[in-house]
């Protein structure tokens, strides 16, 4: 059932009111008596609870069970990992770069 807010016209005041959609509007405040006046609520957030949400929880039982068999695919092996680290990198090491050597102060002749 959805949450209905409304505000008096005479006095200003707000509630909110749990009715089922098919029950009549409110009409009278319940402080002053005077007439109220339905407001257009920005609507409530939902929550997924549960199993169901996911595209894997759609799956057949079928697939699921080859999914299971098929890790081969996915990880590597040891021989795999061995071999990967034993290839030289392909980029140089980063190395700070190097200061220009100094160069001498040039003098002026006849000083």
């Amino acid at each position: 059932m959805p949450t209905y807010e409304y505000e008096c016209q005479k006095c200003g005041h707000r509630f909110d009111e749990f009715q089922s959609m098919t029950a009549k509007l409110l009409v009278r405040c319940p402080k002053c008596k005077g007439k109220l006046k339905r407001l257009i609520g920005a609507g409530a957030g939902f929550l997924f609870k549960g199993s169901g949400f996911y595209a894997t929880d759609y799956r057949s039982s079928s697939y699921q069970e080859k999914k299971k068999g098929d890790t081969s695919t996915t990880s590597t092996t040891p021989s795999e990992s061995a071999k990967a680290a034993d290839k030289p990198a392909d980029k140089p090491a980063n190395k700070p770069a190097e200061k220009p050597a100094a160069t001498p102060k040039s003098t002026k002749k006849g000083d």
